[in-house]
C-alpha cells in the first residue's frame, strides 16, 4: 500500500509540475504578443502624431504668411524667406524626432516581448527540472521502502 501511494503521489506531482510549467509559458507567450501589439500601436501613433503635427504646422505657416503679407513683407526674400525656411527645417526636425521616439519605444516593447518569451521558456524548463527531481525523489523513496530490513516498520 505504501509503495502504490508513493507512486501515485509522485505521478500526480509530476503531472502538476508539467502543467504549471506549460501554463506559465503560455502566460508569458501571451504577454509577449501583447507587448508586440503595443509596439505596433506605438508606430501607428507616431504616424498619427506626425499627421497632427503637419496639420498644425500648415495652419501656423498659413497664419505666418498672412501676418507677413498684411505687414507688406515680400515673401520670397529677406527675413520672411528665412523665417519660412527655418520653420520648414524645424518641422522636418520635429517629424524626425517623433519617428525616432516611436521607434525607440517600439524597440523597447519588442525587447520586453523577447524577455517575456525567454521567461516563459525558463519557467517551462524549471518545471521540467522539478519533474526530474520528483521522479528521482519518488524512485529514492521506493528504493528505501523496498530495501528496509525485514521486520522494521
Amino acid at each position: 500500500m505504501g509503495a502504490a501511494f508513493t507512486v501515485a503521489m509522485g505521478a500526480a506531482q509530476y503531472k502538476a509540475q508539467g502543467e504549471i510549467g506549460k501554463f506559465n509559458q503560455r502566460v508569458n507567450n501571451r504577454n509577449a504578443l501583447i507587448l508586440e501589439g503595443q509596439a505596433e500601436q506605438l508606430e501607428q501613433k507616431a504616424e498619427f502624431d506626425i499627421a497632427q503635427f503637419e496639420k498644425n504646422f500648415i495652419k501656423i505657416e498659413g497664419e505666418t504668411k498672412v501676418a507677413l503679407a498684411k505687414s507688406g513683407v515680400v515673401m520670397d526674400s529677406g527675413s520672411a524667406y528665412n523665417i519660412m525656411l527655418s520653420n520648414a527645417y524645424e518641422a522636418q526636425l520635429q517629424e524626425n524626432l517623433i519617428r525616432y521616439n516611436s521607434q525607440v519605444a517600439a524597440a523597447n516593447k519588442m525587447e520586453e516581448a523577447n524577455f517575456a518569451r525567454i521567461k516563459g521558456t525558463m519557467a517551462r524548463n524549471e518545471s521540467k527540472l522539478a519533474q526530474i527531481q520528483t521522479v528521482a525523489q519518488t524512485g529514492s523513496n521506493l528504493y528505501s521502502m523496498m530495501n528496509k530490513p525485514k521486520g522494521t516498520v
